[in-house]
């Protein structure tokens, strides 16, 4: 018994031919969006027209007492944010207004226990324990999910390199 993968479009269902091009949509924000980033597939077609449909928009963060310490993020289009400025233009307001310099990173001194199922299979440049190996090797489909979700290469069992650093055994 042989096994047939068919991909489609995650748009319109479209059928997508072996020799389609097919264009990788990822969505970063959207208010149904529940957990990172999610990668969909389309065809060219179906996007060709998204440039057109982007809206002029302005990304704020407003850092107030209702926040609770925290800023609120805010998107709205250009031409409402450019009405806010009354005195000067807002393109004027914005060229000489005051730089915000990024938050310095802060330097963890928490190790992070790869040995969790939390953390395991996660890359790093250390050394894989024989607990990470374990948990990788025995919930490989949870670990995967997880990495998967949080946007970082997933581990492949085929794959020589990760065959040797999580203890798989050799496929030939």
């Amino acid at each position: 018994m042989g096994k047939k993968t068919i991909h489609v479009s995650d748009f319109t269902g479209t059928v997508l031919q072996q020799d389609d091009e097919v264009v990788r949509v990822v969505v970063l924000e959207h208010p149904d969006l529940v957990a990172g980033p999610v990668q969909l597939d389309a065809t060219p077609g179906e996007v060709e027209n998204i440039d057109d449909a982007a809206l002029d928009v302005a990304v704020v963060e407003i850092h107030d007492r209702h926040g609770g310490g925290e800023p609120r993020r805010v998107v709205l289009t250009a031409s409402e944010f450019d009405a806010m400025a009354t005195d000067v233009p807002m393109a004027q307001l914005l060229k000489t207004a005051e730089r915000v310099r990024p938050p310095k990173a802060r330097k963890t001194t928490e190790k992070i226990d790869y040995g969790t199922l939390e953390h395991a299979g996660k890359p790093h440049r250390g050394r894989v324990t024989e607990e990470e190996a374990r948990l990788v090797r025995e919930q490989l489909d949870e670990v995967n999910k997880r990495l998967a979700d949080a946007g970082v290469r997933q581990i492949d069992p085929a794959d020589p390199e990760h065959a040797l650093r999580y203890g798989f055994p050799e496929v030939s």
